[in-house]
Order: structure tokens, then C-alpha cells, then sequence
């Protein structure tokens, strides 16, 4: 080592120390990365575990690259895109420690741009954190980015498998670091950082690094290995089981930690039944707001709960170094995406334990995060028409001139987006005009991908060798080893048992049937420009009551049931009994429960279905004999909308179903004459605007109010 890089070095393990404490050293791989980032300014892809330590090495070539001792012409700031608000408030507090300036600028903080700005052209900003969606906000690219690159020290790409479509967690807008990195000053030192990529992801992600002038970005990889962690597989016959094993267990697992759960509602119902038999425990979801998810992340963090249980919305970003434990109720879609989540543990104790309690149910959630995959090509090119306009249109206004819900379609926006179809500009989206090839071969390969994940998920739970060996191999380790300490190198630590004390509180718990339908109040946006003449407020004589359902198709109780009736595969046959059943428990506990229904029904009306009319038209006979009600008949589609018709966002559904149902002449006189409410009868409530329609068509033809009733509520 020359003499100049020895006291690089030298410099180097003094910020560490500031940085980690006295006793830090750099590890060997640590040091080359810093080697190359702050004397020979080349691009760096780390490949490197959980915990390892990545960011010491930004931390630290920022302080050197900042140093005028160092530096014979100190650099500007380093610009760190990072995934997520909770990542970025972690990085700046570890950041303070090293005596580093760091600031964010991101959508909580509009108020302080330009200050920050003005800050960071003063030299007064070490590092900046930024979330990868900021680069496309036009006030930010048009205003900040352009003088933000001019004058970059070091660009740092966090989480760095986000960049690759082969990746478990690809984002789109990571795809815009390549505008970043075009415009950077020649041989401004980058370093891209991740935990979780196999050989095809940090190939894609090393060949985005490159500065096309074959200079070929250094890629650092690391053993995999966890030596913390101990891994486990429980198999258990049913959601009950699973929920009464954590009942008996979770205050045996160390410390505090960290229960996943596949879906929004898995979460709630599992923090809930945990509270109920006396743990203390909060659930984090991206349904909750901000604040509160922030609270408990700080209630985690100083172990006032046992623990978060919480859906992959808590993932990248969270850091507590003496994390106990990872349990997961129902196993993520691919070993690369449950390794991220599993190393959120063990990073600073001697041992953590990781458990895995897979799911019959999980292939089914699966299969669902897969449909809402990039659009085929005439959904693309109905956009991209409707994007060559004058005007640029919002996601809300596209809505009524695309059948692709919010998620879907934002998502492909902003992949065309970087692919220079389309612009997001002020006010929403304009075509580009740019030709664009829909690359349909590509597309297949990674969905093709997704499925061998899958699969390799199902032989994690099944394997009879060494899980971490597995694990690691996914990720294409060639390291990988039996680790010693999983249950099949060793003896499982955890039986598969659970108390009659557990199990049967946990099957009344999942065994209550009820959740309820909110009814629609507003009319989608942009109706409008489709040829509906409906928005702003439904009037309330035009409304439905509050309804009730047996249960969503994501419930660990009734879920599983409710999707043997319902699902895309299910046939039609008259409802069981056991499921008429519920029915009758949620009309009980709605007509005496904490939330009773206004008024007691005084008949019943079905949906007509064209998919599982024997289902629909058995549950309305059953509930009308049951509560001596008469059956009035059913409202039926007239035309090609209606039930059974195709899943679109709320204004394509309105669309479609607008004037679709017409009350029949005998049903509409009988309910002249009624003097309370009519329970309206479904299979199942997807987006709700069936229910809605139908209601608005029962009201305006004389029912004085509707109370909707569904055996399921999609989601």
C-alpha cells in the first residue's frame, strides 16, 4: 500500500471510530470500498449481509471526500436515495454521531427546500438524503437536480436491488438514477448498496453503474451468512393453530421482534387476538398513518412492546440492532425477499431466532400481489392515446379512459415514465411522442422468474438440509455452508404443539364471523369526460346504509372458506351451511351488537349474478326463511356490466354499470309500499360500486333504505 493510501486509511478508521466507538475497525472489503470511492473515484456495487455495515462506508468516504486534509479539492455533498422516510431519520441520526451535516428533502418537508438548498450551495450540507420518487417531482427535477448533480461528491444508491425488475422489490422511479448518474461530473464516485441480490440482479444493477466508456463498476460480494441467526420451520394445520402457537410462545423468544404477516388484515387480526391474551403489541401496516406507524417503531425500539407485527411495509429501513426475533405467519414469495426481512434480526446480540409458520392460504396472496403485474400491451396503449393530448391529464382523470385501478396504473406510468413514453410534468402526465416497444419477451422471463421464487419458497419450508446453506444458495452465495444452527442442523428448539388453553380461544377469535361494508359516498372523479353525468356526493336518498359481511378473502378465519366460494375458480352451488350459518351470527350481532342496524329489515332482495346465481339466489332464500322476510326478487344487469363483469378502477366500474340495472315493475311496487329496510344480498364486494348501483336503483324506485349483505369483502 502506497503511503498515500496508508493515511487514507489511517483517516478512514479514526471517522469509524467517531462513527461505531472506539474498538471499530474496518473490515477488509469495507476498506476497498472506501479505496475506490475516495482515491481512484470509481462506481461501487456492495453485495454485502445485513448488518455488515454498509453504511460506515458512505458515512465515512463522505468525511474523507469532505476533508480538506484529504482531499487536495473537497468534494460536494454526498446525495444519498434512500427507499423510505424511516430509513432516511436513521441515517441522519447515525450520520450526527460521525460529526456529518445531513439533511432530507422529501414530501414531509416542502416548507424547507429552499433553505436547504440555499444550505447546501453555502457548503453547510455533508449529506443529503433523498427518496428515489423525488426525482421525478418536477419542481425537484427541473429546479434542484440539475445544480444538485453539477456539484455531487458521492451519489449513493441505498437498497440497491430496487433498480432491477429481477429483483424481489423493484421500483420503478430507482430506474431515473440513470438521468443522475448521465449528469454527474466525470469521475464522481458512486456506491450502490444491497443485502439481497442474487448473481442476475447485481449484474443488472453493476451494468447500470457503468459509465459507458467500459469502465465497469467494482462489485464487492460477501458471505451471506448470518451467524446470529437460528432458522426454524413449524408446520401447523390452520391460522388457529398458528395464532394459539405464538400465544404459547412469544414471550419464550428473546428480547423483542418482529411478526410478519402477508396481508393489512392478517395483521390487524393477529396484533388484536395477541393484545387479547395479554401481549403488548402494535400492528404496522401501510394503512397506518404516519405518526402512529412512528410510534411504534419507537415503542419497538425501546422495547416497550414484544412486538410490531407488521406486513413488509416495515422492511428496508428499520434498524434495531438487538432485534430478538423474526416470525413470519405465512411465507413471502421468494427466499431473496423473506432473507431481507429475516435481517432485520440479530444484528448486535449473539443469537436471534427467525421462524417461518407457512400457510395452505399463501400461494393464494401470491397469486394476487402477481396480477397486479405491468399491464398487457393494448391496457399500454390505450394510455399512451389518451396521453397525447394538449393538456396533461392526471392519474384521476386517465381512470375513466383506462380500466386499470390506481396501483396498477401508476405504476405503469412511472415505468414509462423512465422509458421516455411518457412525462410527468405539472398537473399529471403527457405522451412523449419517443417510440416505445412494449418488451413482451422480457416481461415474460420475469414473471417466469417470480414463479421458480415461489416454488423455491415451498422447498425452503420442505428442505431436510440446512436452511441458512439454502438461503444463501437462492442468493447465489458461493460461499454457502451448513450453518450448525438451524433446526434441521440441530435440534428444533420450537415444538410444533400448541395448548388447548391457546387453540380454542384462537378459533373463537377467527371463527367470529363480521366485518362491515362501508357504504360509497362520492362519485369517482372525471365521469364526466366518459358520458356519466354523476359527480361530487351520491345524495344520501340515493345511499346505502352501513352493511355487514361475513368476512374478507384475506382473514386468517374466515379467508380461506369465504375464497372456496368465491374465488376465480370456485363453482357455483347453493351456500353450505355452515356458512349460512355465519350469515345468520353476523345478522344477530348486527341487530344487537355495539353498532345495530336503524332499523330492522323488512325484506329481502338479491343481486343478480351471472357468475354464481344458485350461490346468491340460495343465500337470499335462506336468510328470508330464517328471518320470515319475504324474498321481493332480485335486481338483474341488463346489459354487459354488472356482476361478473371486469375488475377496472371505480370510474370504469361506474361506467360500466351506470344505468345497467333496472328495477322490475313488481319489485318496484312492492317496495312502495314497504316502511323499513331492505336487506340487499351479494356473494361478494369487490370495489363496492355493484352494491352502490343497485342501492341507487332500489332507492330511486321507492326503498326507503338498503342494508347490504355480502358473504365476502374482497381484500
Amino acid at each position: 500500500m502506497s503511503q498515500e493510501r496508508a493515511a487514507v486509511r489511517e483517516r478512514a478508521e479514526a471517522v469509524l471510530r467517531r462513527l461505531a466507538g472506539e474498538h471499530a475497525r474496518l473490515r477488509e472489503d469495507q476498506w476497498r470500498a472506501i479505496e475506490a470511492l475516495v482515491v481512484d473515484r470509481r462506481r461501487v456495487l456492495c453485495v454485502q449481509r445485513t448488518g455488515w455495515g454498509k453504511s460506515a462506508v458512505y458515512f465515512v468516504a463522505t468525511a474523507l471526500l469532505r476533508d480538506t486534509i484529504t482531499a487536495s479539492e473537497p468534494a460536494g455533498p454526498t446525495v444519498i436515495v434512500s427507499p423510505l422516510l424511516a430509513l432516511m431519520r436513521n441515517q441522519v441520526e447515525a450520520a450526527a454521531r460521525a460529526g456529518i451535516r445531513a439533511r432530507t428533502i422529501n414530501s414531509a418537508n416542502l416548507d424547507e427546500w429552499d433553505q436547504i438548498t440555499a444550505e447546501i450551495q453555502a457548503g453547510a450540507v455533508d449529506v443529503l438524503l433523498i427518496s428515489p420518487e423525488r426525482l421525478n417531482n418536477p419542481d425537484f427535477r427541473d429546479g434542484v437536480l440539475p445544480k444538485l448533480a453539477a456539484t455531487t461528491g458521492l451519489l449513493v444508491v441505498d437498497e440497491a436491488h430496487c433498480v432491477s425488475d429481477w429483483g424481489h422489490d423493484f421500483r420503478p422511479d430507482y430506474r431515473r438514477l440513470r438521468t443522475f448518474l448521465g449528469n454527474l461530473p466525470e469521475r464522481t464516485p458512486v456506491l450502490a448498496t444491497t443485502a439481497t441480490a442474487n448473481a442476475r440482479v447485481t449484474t443488472d444493477v453493476a451494468e447500470q453503474l457503468s459509465t459507458g466508456d467500459g469502465s465497469d463498476a467494482l462489485v464487492l460480494r460477501g458471505t451471506l451468512d448470518r451467524e446470529s441467526l437460528r432458522l426454524g420451520v413449524l408446520d401447523l394445520p390452520s391460522p388457529a393453530h398458528r395464532l394459539a402457537w405464538l400465544a404459547d410462545h412469544l414471550d419464550q423468544l428473546p428480547g423483542s421482534g418482529i411478526v410478519y404477516t402477508l396481508t393489512v388484515a392478517a395483521a390487524g387480526e393477529t396484533a388484536e387476538f395477541l393484545r387479547s391474551r395479554g401481549y403488548p403489541v402494535a400492528s404496522y401496516t401501510g394503512q397506518v398513518e404516519d405518526a402512529d406507524r412512528r410510534a411504534a417503531e419507537q415503542d419497538l425500539l425501546d422495547n416497550k412492546i414484544k412486538a410490531l407485527v407488521a406486513t413488509s411495509a416495515l422492511g428496508m429501513g428499520f434498524d434495531k440492532p438487538d432485534l430478538g426475533f423474526v416470525v413470519h405467519l405465512g411465507a413471502p414469495p421468494s427466499p431473496i425477499a423473506y432473507y431481507q426481512q429475516v435481517g432485520r434480526a440479530g444484528r448486535a446480540v449473539e443469537h436471534a431466532e427467525v421462524l417461518l409458520l407457512p400457510g395452505a392460504e399463501d400461494a393464494a396472496i401470491w397469486r394476487y400481489f402477481a396480477s397486479l403485474a405491468f399491464p398487457p400491451e393494448h391496457q399500454v396503449r390505450a394510455v399512451l392515446a389518451a396521453l397525447h393530448t394538449d393538456r396533461p391529464l392526471s392519474t384521476q382523470a386517465l381512470e375513466p379512459l383506462v380500466d386499470l385501478r390506481r396501483a396498477r396504473l401508476e405504476l405503469m406510468l412511472k415505468v414509462l415514465d423512465v422509458d421516455g413514453a411518457v412525462r410527468r410534468v405539472r398537473g399529471g402526465w403527457l405522451a412523449t411522442g419517443e417510440p416505445w416497444v412494449y418488451d413482451e419477451a422480457r416481461l415474460r422471463r420475469v414473471a417466469e422468474a417470480r414463479t421458480v421464487e415461489q416454488q423455491a419458497m415451498r422447498e425452503y419450508a420442505t428442505t431436510s438440509g440446512c436452511r441458512m446453506r439454502y438461503l444463501r444458495e437462492c442468493l447465489d452465495d458461493t460461499g454457502a455452508a451448513d450453518c450448525g444452527r438451524c433446526d434441521r442442523c440441530a435440534e428444533p428448539l420450537f415444538s410444533s404443539d400448541v395448548s388447548t388453553a391457546a387453540l380454542a380461544p384462537a378459533q373463537t377469535f377467527l371463527g367470529r364471523p363480521g366485518v362491515e361494508i362501508a357504504p360509497k359516498k362520492l362519485w369517482p372523479t372525471g365521469l364526466d369526460a366518459v358520458g356519466v353525468p354523476l359527480k361530487g356526493r351520491i345524495p344520501p336518498t340515493e345511499q346505502a346504509l352501513p352493511g355487514r359481511a361475513v368476512g374478507r378473502l384475506s382473514d386468517l378465519g374466515w379467508g380461506g372458506r369465504l375464497r372456496d366460494l368465491v374465488g376465480p375458480e370456485a363453482p357455483d352451488a347453493p351456500v353450505p351451511d355452515d356458512v349460512a350459518g355465519a350469515v345468520v351470527e353476523v345478522l344477530k350481532a348486527w341487530a344487537h351488537g355495539d353498532d345495530p342496524w336503524p332499523g330492522r329489515p323488512v325484506a329481502v332482495v338479491a343481486v343478480g349474478s351471472r357468475r354464481r346465481p344458485r350461490l346468491v339466489g340460495s343465500l337470499a332464500e335462506r336468510i328470508a326463511a330464517v328471518g320470515r322476510l319475504p324474498l321481493l326478487g332480485e335486481v338483474a344487469p341488463s346489459g354487459p356490466g354488472g356482476p361478473g363483469g371486469p375488475r377496472g378502477n371505480s370510474a370504469q366500474r361506474v361506467r360500466a354499470l351506470h344505468e345497467a340495472f333496472t328495477v322490475p315493475a313488481e319489485l318496484a311496487d312492492a317496495l312502495a309500499g314497504l316502511t323499513g329496510p331492505v336487506l340487499l344480498v351479494d356473494d361478494l364486494v369487490d370495489s363496492g360500486w355493484t352494491m352502490t348501483m343497485v342501492t341507487r336503483a332500489l332507492r330511486r324506485a321507492g326503498a326507503p333504505d338498503v342494508l347490504p349483505l355480502a358473504l365476502a369483502v374482497a381484500g
